[in-house]
Parts: structure tokens; C-alpha cells; sequence
């Protein structure tokens, strides 16, 4: 099999900071609960899929956009402690930078809020700058749609353009999703966004909706029952159970490591089969720690479980 020396992937997304509290409930509506402690990790979908690629033995280009503030800083400087090249990183000084407010019971539940800040800055022309370079030697593009969906059309459309294998991540899912299909990107929904994406119920006739209306592979992927991979219409759809054995402590982050597992597989020449299989067993590792980045597993860690 390959190795990933060679592998470039390029990312672009969103950038944030996660600030978590734990406390026994969640708070009702005006109601103040008091929080046993708060943890400050990073996050973003794309940030957090471009240090999965970087721990993955991927040289990760990340393409977004900070605040000139002190979270901006601290992002970039634990993004480059990881390895990922940060130089299409935007810092923009009239935006903070992203931050995801989350309250976490102790079930458990969760609720979340999301100031965007500077993802929501992320510009087109920016994008398609920074990508002259980024795209240079690259074996595939993974975008997620935390940004702008215009921001997002010029990435797809620079990788389509550059003949690099582009993967959409369309999470949080939006009906604009859609339009990307006319690039032909792989699809990678978790089974809740490729029903909202098609109406389907089913995840199976979900994935072949989005097949058919991209004509290229799509990935459903479902948690702890691993993903759904069809390669062309009419095909066969293959199933890809999660590695048993693994407990699950948090399961922050687990698609972003799937993501970022996935672009580095295919981008360092495996068949899409082989790489999905690889990413579902990623996903499964990452879900063994706390925060989004805790658990996101070497290339080596990956390999045992999948053995």
C-alpha cells in the first residue's frame, strides 16, 4: 500500500475555538446553571480535518480565516505545532475569530452555539489566491461548508479546474450543497445530512440520489455503524462496519478525522475503497479521547485497529 510521504492535501474551512462547559443539566430557557469547569479546545471543521491529515503523515495545507486577536494566534500556533502549513490562513482584523460556545450534561447532550467571525470573511478571491499556490503538487481537496457557500464554489471550482480530486464534506448540510454537484466532487454527508440533502430516509437511496446527481462516488457515513460507500450508479452499495472493540469517550471530531483521513488516503494514491475503509476505522479511533483533536490517531495507531 502507498505510503503517505508523498501525500499533499489541501483544506479549506473554518477555524475556531471550542469552549465547553461541563454541568450536570442543561440550562432551560433564561435559566443559569452553574459549570463544573470550562476547557478551551481547538476546533472548526476545517482546522480540525487539516490536523488530522497533518497526524496522519499528510503535508496538510489549510485555507480560512482568524481574527488578528489572541484566539487567532493561539489557533495558528497550535495548528502549526501539528504541522499544518498555515500560510493560506487569512488573519483579518476587524473579525474575531470563530468561537463554539458548548454546554455538554452529564448524559452526554450537548447544545451549541456558533459565532462564525471570521469564517464568515473567507472571500472567493481570497480563496482562489491562496489556492494557486496550495493546489501546487496536491492529491486531493477536502472542503466543508463552515464558510460561505461562495467561498466553498471557488475552491470546488479551482480543484476541478486543477484536475485534483475534490471531496466535499457538506456538513452543516444546506440545500446550496447541491450545486457543487455540477464539479463532480465525492459526497461525504453523515446519514443525517444526506437526508436532508435528498429527502430520503433511507440512507442507502439517500447516497444513490446524490450519486446520481454528481456522477461521482458518494460516502454515507453513520457513527458507530461505520459508512455506506457507492462508487457508481447502479453499483453495489458497500458497506464499511466500524473497527469493533473501541470505546467511546467523546465523539467530538470523529467525522472531521474521517475527512481528513479519507483526503489523505486518496491523495497519497489509494483506491477509494481501500481509503474509505481506512477513514472509517480513523473515525472510530478518534472518538477514544476528549475534544475534537484528543483522539485523532498516527497513521500507525490506525493500521493496528484495522489489523
Amino acid at each position: 500500500m502507498p505510503g503517505n510521504s508523498n501525500a499533499v492535501v489541501v483544506i479549506v474551512g473554518s477555524v475556531n475555538v471550542d469552549l465547553v462547559v461541563a454541568a450536570e443539566r442543561l440550562p432551560g430557557r433564561g435559566e443559569t446553571v452553574l459549570g463544573r469547569r470550562l476547557e478551551r479546545y481547538g476546533g472548526g471543521k476545517g482546522a480540525n480535518a487539516a490536523v488530522a491529515a497533518a497526524r496522519l503523515g499528510a503535508e496538510a495545507r489549510l485555507v480560512a480565516a482568524v481574527g488578528s486577536d489572541d484566539l487567532g494566534r493561539e489557533a495558528l500556533a497550535e495548528l502549526r505545532r501539528e504541522g499544518v502549513d498555515v500560510e493560506g490562513v487569512n488573519q483579518v482584523s476587524d473579525e474575531a475569530t470563530g468561537a463554539a460556545l458548548i454546554v455538554v450534561d452529564d448524559g452526554g447532550d450537548n447544545q451549541i452555539a456558533v459565532g462564525a467571525g471570521a469564517n464568515a470573511a473567507l472571500a472567493p478571491a481570497g480563496v482562489r489566491r491562496a489556492l494557486q499556490r496550495a493546489l501546487d503538487g496536491a492529491g486531493c481537496l477536502l472542503v466543508s461548508l463552515e464558510v460561505p457557500h461562495e467561498a466553498v464554489r471557488a475552491a470546488v471550482g479551482a480543484g476541478r479546474e486543477r484536475g485534483v480530486p475534490v471531496v466535499v464534506d457538506p456538513a452543516p448540510a444546506r440545500a446550496a450543497a447541491l450545486e457543487l454537484a455540477a464539479y463532480g466532487p465525492i459526497f461525504t454527508p453523515n446519514a443525517g445530512e444526506a437526508r436532508q440533502l435528498t429527502g430520503e430516509a433511507d440512507k442507502r437511496r439517500a447516497a444513490a440520489a446524490l450519486n446520481r446527481r454528481t456522477g461521482a462516488p458518494v460516502i454515507v457515513t453513520d457513527g458507530s455503524e461505520g459508512a455506506l460507500l457507492l462508487e457508481e450508479p447502479g453499483a453495489e452499495v458497500l458497506a464499511l462496519p466500524s473497527p469493533s472493540g473501541v470505546s467511546a469517550v467523546d465523539t467530538t471530531g470523529a467525522g472531521d478525522t474521517f475527512s481528513g483521513a479519507l483526503a489523505t488516503r486518496i491523495a497519497a494514491g489509494d483506491h477509494l475503497r481501500a481509503a474509505a475503509a481506512f477513514a472509517v476505522a480513523a473515525g472510530a479511533c478518534a472518538v477514544r479521547a476528549h475534544g475534537a483533536r484528543g483522539g485523532m490517531p498516527t497513521e500507525a495507531e490506525v493500521r493496528a485497529v484495522l489489523r
